[in-house]
């Protein structure tokens, strides 16, 4: 590979890391083309880019960007055979090796670097499906914010609250 092809592929990764940062690291040798294909199929689907590429030049691109020193922990472990799955959701990646690993094996997470933490080693898979997307925190937030206020709502439109309403009532037009 010549010079500027390497140049060439470090921009693309650069770009890439800029856009969507969590990755995870993988490792999905030994799947033949169809279950490679299977695999990127359902990548696209849930919104994940599958990137196959040298590991020198993964971690040239995190250089250019400046990430070598928060990512170090995940650069240690980029030996051998490797796959990059760029994400915007943090564990869209994660069920999706949970599930594919269950069922073929492959791939396997070696390491992870979601929401500018490092997660290393596939001992890590279970915390990272269990992370929450921003939406699910705002959903969660949201939730606990209407709690409070439904409660007070079925406390007057309840049996018992016509009494509150009436109270309520008489005080207002004291007034």
């Amino acid at each position: 590979m010549r010079k500027e092809e390497k140049a060439q592929i470090i921009d693309q990764v650069a770009a890439q890391l800029e856009e969507t940062p969590n990755f995870y690291v993988t490792d999905i040798s030994g799947l033949n083309a169809e279950k490679t294909s299977e695999l990127r199929r359902a990548c696209f689907g849930k919104e994940i880019k599958l990137l196959v590429v040298k590991n020198t030049l993964f971690v040239k691109a995190l250089e250019k960007l400046g990430k070598q020193e928060e990512a170090a922990p995940v650069i240690n472990i980029m030996e051998g055979p490797s796959a990059i799955m760029f994400t915007t959701t943090p564990n869209a990646p994660a069920k999706l090796i949970k599930e594919y690993g269950e069922k073929l094996g492959k791939p396997v997470l070696k390491g992870a670097f979601v929401q500018d933490c490092p997660y290393i080693g596939a001992e890590n898979l279970e915390t990272l499906v269990n992370i929450k997307s921003r939406e699910e925190l705002i959903g969660d937030i949201i939730g606990l914010l209407q709690s409070p206020a439904r409660n007070v709502i079925s406390a007057l439109t309840s049996s018992g609250g016509g009494k509150i309403a009436g109270i309520v009532k008489t005080l207002s037009e004291k007034e």
